[in-house]
C-alpha cells in the first residue's frame, strides 16, 4: 500500500478511535460519578451555568477520558502507520491537545483541572501510546 495513503488512513483511524474511547468514557461517567444536584450535563450552557456545583471527583473522567482517548488514538495511528509513528502519534496528541485548549477557553473549569488536563492529558499520552505499540520503530 502506499506510504502516503497508508499514513493518512494511520491518522483518520487513530482520531475516530481516539474520539470514540473519549466519548465512551465521558457517557459512562455521570452513571458511576453522578453530576451534583441541581447540575444540567445535557448541554454546554448548562453545564457553563453549573460547573461550580462540581467538586474534584467530578473531573476524574474527563481527565481519563481525555487521556485514554489520546492513548487509543495515536497507539491505532502508530501501528496502522508505515513510517515516522512518532510524528503520526504525537500529531495525534496535538489535534486532542488543541480540542483540550477550546475545551479550557471554552467550558470554565477550575485553572488546577485546566493545567493537569492540557500537560499530561495529550502529548504524554500520544508517545506513551506510540512507546507501547511500536517501542522499536523510528
Amino acid at each position: 500500500m502506499n506510504p502516503i495513503f497508508k499514513n493518512t488512513l494511520a491518522v483518520i483511524i487513530g482520531l475516530f478511535v481516539g474520539s470514540v474511547v473519549n466519548m465512551a468514557i465521558i457517557l459512562m461517567s455521570s452513571s458511576i460519578i453522578p453530576p451534583p444536584k441541581g447540575a444540567d450535563v445535557t448541554t454546554m450552557e448548562g453545564l457553563k451555568a453549573t460547573i461550580h456545583l462540581f467538586q474534584p471527583r467530578h473531573f476524574i473522567f474527563p481527565f481519563v477520558a481525555h487521556a485514554l482517548g489520546t492513548f487509543a488514538g495515536a497507539a491505532t495511528t502508530a501501528v496502522i502507520a508505515a513510517n515516522n509513528k512518532t510524528k503520526f502519534a504525537l500529531a495525534i496528541g496535538a489535534f486532542f491537545l488543541l480540542g483540550g485548549i477550546i475545551n479550557v477557553f471554552t467550558l470554565p473549569s477550575p485553572i488546577w483541572y485546566s493545567i493537569i488536563d492540557v500537560v499530561f492529558a495529550y502529548l504524554p499520552m500520544a508517545y506513551m501510546g506510540k512507546k507501547l505499540v511500536a517501542s522499536k520503530a523510528p
